[in-house]
């Protein structure tokens, strides 16, 4: 593997007209929307096929003692589903590991290579897993796991070989985009996203309620993420090319 080069004839704040297929795989609702939503939103109005791989429904997302983490995976999944309406993802998938108890593990590997092979992404985008001091333990798994599944597992027939029985061929991910990252490669435009960005973590109202000062911290963040580059605003990634 190798880190990207430069965009090169690709537009700065673009994608790679090659690419029509991408997956995000993220450990909890409200992860995508943070990280990369106006990407996405991105991808969907430019006719790109976007999936989200939910690893888990946020179950113990909640500080309220009396809440039941079915019930707050209930309420979780419904605002996911919405959200991602709102962006234009085509499929959602939620795996229902349990909050805060994720490993990257062979286990979790496996499902998330069935969901690579199953799909094939052009480019999976997700946790990056190599950050020091990513402080939340599913996020450095859901990264790590998902790294270990692009390359080399999801390319390999002998790995999680029973899924040739099951009709799904190994597949070879282009490129991996890691949001998160100290040193992001790729500056995406979100200048005219940025909007529904917003729209779609106010779905997630049990965890950002009215989203009060929200918008201001998001936009002076993408703001910076956006420095140095020809628009006002970005999300960033670091970027790992598997193949051309």
């Amino acid at each position: 593997m190798s880190v990207a080069p430069e965009d090169g004839d690709i537009t700065p704040g673009g994608f790679d007209p090659s690419f029509e297929t991408y997956m995000v795989i993220v450990a909890h609702p409200d992860d995508m929307e943070f990280s990369s939503a106006g990407t996405v939103a991105r991808l969907a109005k430019e006719g790109k096929r976007t999936i989200l791989i939910q690893v888990t429904s946020g179950d113990k997302g909640s500080s309220d003692p009396s809440m039941s983490p079915h019930a707050m995976a209930t309420t979780r999944e419904a605002e996911e589903r919405e959200a991602c309406r709102r962006l234009g993802v085509e499929e959602v998938v939620f795996l229902r590991c349990t909050d805060g108890e994720l490993m990257p593990d062979l286990s979790l590997r496996e499902r998330i290579v069935r969901m690579i092979r199953t799909h094939k992404p052009d480019v999976v985008i997700s946790h990056d897993g190599f950050r020091p001091y990513a402080l939340h333990p599913d996020h450095r798994a859901v990264g790590l796991a998902t790294t270990d599944s692009v390359y080399p597992a999801a390319r390999d027939p002998h790995n999680f070989s029973t899924h040739l029985r099951e009709g799904l061929e190994p597949h070879k991910t282009a490129e991996l985009w890691l949001f998160g990252a100290e040193q992001p490669d790729k500056h995406i435009d979100v200048t005219d996203t940025f909007a529904a960005k917003i729209d779609a973590l106010l779905a997630h109202e049990s965890q950002v309620g009215t989203g009060d000062g929200m918008e201001g911290r998001l936009r002076e963040r993408a703001t910076e993420l956006a420095a140095d580059q020809p628009f006002e605003l970005a999300e960033a990634f670091k970027v790992i090319q598997m193949r051309r």
